[in-house]
């Protein structure tokens, strides 16, 4: 992995805030082990104001990416549960700056910026990492951000499952990549893991876990409500104070469907500036399915037609929650002293978990513990939602009996909706949450969303890719020599031309097959070929070593 330094001045508006993290979506095509470049930028302000703000969101910036495409991918194939999941041209950008007088500038501010790029969506690993390095960074400028850069150079790869241990600046920040196979709700570190380490690590229990709670602190009594907006894909702004306030409540908003992919596009902090603000605040058509978090209150006068509107305030640090924000209706929504509240006209299809909101807004816990419990609610409210649905396309697979070697595969089974509701009356959610509501009405809207276009199709490309590996299965399993007593040399050769097709796609782990599979289909492959006359050989199996049979 190489860390590449890009020194560019960022011309950022003056009517944006000084403060927060900003993450938007750049596009590549390559793919970076940890960071794709350590950014620098400095310009003036007109603000007064004195900070060195924290915190992560994605944008629009165009930041050129170099580095290797190695580890990324083999992260964002097995993919870690719970991990926010992007589209293939999606970068993160999290970022720190800092703002002082300086006389000796125009405007008598000088401010710089330090951004971090990168195609994984560890969060809170790179809010930990700027934290060390932001710092440091603003007082000795470049040679700080080489030796940052060389050390992270040096950094293993961030495979799925490994506990690694990432020297940076005279500390050691532990953490965890998490796999599919474990537990969403944590990510254990273990004590061992610790003891040779000189200094103690710094051990983050997650890399990407935002603190769900002290997010939603302001909004606890409309969290449900929230995750059937998130559900539904519906179009919904966040209008908050500050970018790290947005940027916090968008990526909360977009990790409370795990472990349900998020298939819709979301902007933890968005600006007049970006380019799809025209196509954002037309009136001429829908609003799209996106999660939109705003700083100005300009916003609140343009999208008055978006069906969704959270107004939240300043954070408190500490002490008592937060009076919570009230669910009122769009046309309440001045454009001018706004007050906090979920503007919306819809209306819940499940009811509250009155104990629930019991347990967190009346007991004090630790912060952590708080988070956990919200977090594990709303993960099990998605599995009991997304349960149903697994059963019913399991039963959508055809019978493996019922495929045979000649033959192509059988097809899946179409999804038919009614179907579906019909069985909910024996396999329904009710089965492994106690919540009451119209959970069929849930369902029919959830069919109108991307989030179950997208996945459907995921699971129908897993069960065409089982049918397929089966059917190999059962061609690898049947007797070659006796299928080619009675066939021609020209069906002799379409099979052998299909299984290495196949065998193609087993390389690119396209199909989960076995390796004595693999084994029987070259052995297929050669006793097929060696049954051909001399001339067809030479054209299916030209000179390429021992050995090279596919």
């Amino acid at each position: 992995m190489s860390a590449t330094m890009v020194y560019k001045v960022v011309c950022k508006p003056e009517d944006e805030s000084e403060e927060g993290t900003d993450l938007r979506a750049s596009g590549t095509s390559r793919t970076p082990s940890w960071c794709t470049q350590a950014t620098s930028s400095s310009q003036t302000k007109r603000k007064a104001a004195s900070a060195t703000c924290p915190s992560p969101t994605p944008t629009q910036a165009a930041l050129g990416t170099h580095s290797s495409p190695s580890a990324c991918a083999s992260v964002g194939g097995r993919g870690a549960p719970g991990t926010p999941t992007t589209g293939a041209t999606t970068t993160w950008s999290p970022w720190r700056c800092r703002q002082v007088k300086d006389s000796s500038v125009k405007r008598g501010y000088f401010q710089k910026s330090l951004v971090l790029v990168s195609r994984l969506p560890f969060v809170r690993l790179f809010q930990a990492l700027l934290s060390l390095i932001a710092p440091e960074y603003f007082d000795k400028l470049a040679p700080c951000l080489e030796a940052v850069c060389n050390e992270i150079d040096q950094w293993p790869a961030p495979l799925p499952g490994q506990t690694l241990n990432l020297p940076v600046m005279g500390v050691v920040i532990q953490v965890r990549v998490p796999s599919r196979a474990e537990n969403p709700e944590s990510s254990p570190l273990r004590q061992c893991d610790q003891e040779n380490l000189l200094p103690a690590p710094v051990v983050l229990a997650s890399v990407h876990d935002l603190d769900l709670f002290r997010c939603f602190r302001p909004v606890l009594t409309h969290v449900q409500t929230l995750w059937e907006l998130m559900l539904l894909g519906e179009p919904l702004v966040v209008v908050a104070p500050s970018p790290d306030v947005s940027s916090d409540m968008v990526l909360a908003l977009t990790s409370c469907l795990q472990p349900l992919k998020f298939c819709c596009d979301f902007r933890p902090y968005f600006t007049i500036h970006d380019s799809e603000f025209k196509e954002f605040t037309t009136r001429t058509q829908a609003p799209p399915n996106v999660v939109l978090g705003v700083t100005n209150p300009f916003f609140i006068k343009t999208l008055q037609h978006w069906p969704h509107v959270l107004r939240v305030g300043e954070p408190r640090l500490s002490g008592d929650l937060p009076k919570q924000v009230k669910l009122k209706k769009p046309s309440r929504l001045k454009t001018l002293d706004t007050k906090p509240g979920l503007y919306t006209a819809y209306t819940a299809h499940l009811h509250r978990d009155k104990a629930l909101l019991k347990r967190l807004l009346k007991k004090r816990r630790p912060a952590d513990a708080q988070s956990a419990l919200l977090r594990r609610h709303l993960l099990e409210l998605t599995q009991s939602f997304i349960i149903p649905l697994e059963h019913y396309v399991a039963g959508l697979m055809p019978l493996q009996k019922n495929i045979t070697p000649w033959k192509n595969p059988p097809q899946v089974r179409p999804f038919c909706q009614e179907d579906f509701l019909r069985s909910l009356e024996h396999t329904g959610p009710q089965l492994t949450c106690f919540l009451k509501g119209d959970w069929p009405g849930l369902y029919r809207r959830f069919f109108k969303s991307p989030h179950f276009d997208g996945w459907y199709r995921q699971r129908h490309k897993e069960m065409a890719q089982k049918l397929e590996a089966l059917h190999l299965q059962a061609i690898c399993e049947a007797n070659i020599e006796t299928w080619m007593k009675d066939k021609s040399e020209v069906e002799v050769v379409d099979l052998v031309l299909k299984l290495r097709e196949k065998l193609v796609r087993v390389q690119g782990h396209q199909l989960p097959v076995k390796e004595v599979t693999l084994q029987q289909a070259q052995l297929h492959i050669q006793t097929a070929v060696g049954s051909l006359p001399k001339d067809l050989q030479a054209v299916l199996c030209p000179p390429k070593g021992p050995g090279a049979w596919v």
